[in-house]
């Protein structure tokens, strides 16, 4: 059966449209991936000097827009104002944060100012703190023993 008309119109329009978006990349949501900055830096412990300011962003960006991160051979920190809300609940999210991201994570203390988590045994040991620091400041920091 040959289309004609508007249906042969309407048929190359489809055929091309398909193709386009075949061929299209798809675009996801641009905002970074706290997990990805989680595992990135804690793969780097003990030493956190490969790593870049920017590394670390992404745990933080869901939590603050004020983001400071700065690596050294001993650890990795990151500081920022919360937004929103109080710093218990910012600090809170963090926590949850890191508890999805990094399952094997023993989370050893909880509270409404200081949340601490570890990977690994005594002596080669990954530890992640997140802290309230002062009124209005919550601070994330990631050092290593090993």
């Amino acid at each position: 059966m040959q289309m004609t008309g508007r249906r042969a119109v309407l048929a190359v329009c489809l055929a091309s449209l398909s193709g386009a978006l075949a061929t299209t990349p798809a675009h996801a949501d641009d905002t970074p991936n706290p997990c990805d900055a989680l595992k990135r830096i804690v793969a780097a412990a003990p030493n956190f000097a490969s790593l870049a300011a920017i590394d670390g962003r992404a745990i933080a960006l869901s939590h603050g827009d004020d983001v400071k991160c700065a690596a050294s051979q001993t650890n990795y920190r990151c500081t920022w104002t919360p937004r929103g809300g109080s710093g218990a609940e910012a600090l809170q999210g963090v926590a949850a944060d890191i508890a999805s991201c990094l399952p094997d994570a023993t989370h050893d203390q909880n509270s409404p100012a200081r949340q601490h988590f570890y990977l690994g045994a005594r002596g080669a040991r990954t530890e992640i703190t997140a802290a309230q620091a002062g009124s209005n400041k919550l601070t994330l920091e990631i050092y290593g023993s090993r």
